[in-house]
């Protein structure tokens, strides 16, 4: 990309933080998709954060639906979004639709261990 610079350290400006998240590569912007673990998950892995991944139980931390748990349906890369089961809203025409919601606010209480990578990267082996 023309935009994005790898030798970019850091800024004061707002700015010039938001235009390097977003015209940041996608295997940059999957580190950015990181959540918060529960007190259990921290406690048993030694992280504080983890990646978000379809099929992780999640626990809605701000917003309109606050203490709302459910799973993810999807992560959106490009947009730096997750999806969760529960979480719609409804349109106009009575359809429902999945709110977007940044991974910051959601806190991870139950891990999708399928993949046996990502069992050896909490697990620090």
């Amino acid at each position: 990309m023309k935009n994005f610079s790898i030798k970019w350290k850091g800024s004061k400006k707002p700015s010039k933080q938001r235009r390097y998240r977003l015209s940041a590569p996608l295997h940059i912007k999957q580190k950015l998709a990181h959540s918060h673990l529960s007190k259990d998950l921290r406690k048993k892995y030694g992280k504080r954060s983890a990646a978000l991944r379809k099929g992780d139980k999640v626990k809605v931390m701000k917003g309109k639906f606050k203490k709302h748990e459910g799973k993810v349906e999807s992560v959106g890369l490009r947009k730096t979004r997750a999806f969760v089961a529960g979480v719609e809203i409804t349109r106009r025409d009575g359809t429902k639709k999945l709110l977007p919601l940044h991974p910051s606010n959601l806190m991870i209480t139950e891990l999708n261990l399928d993949d046996k990578l990502r069992q050896e990267s909490l697990e620090g082996k």
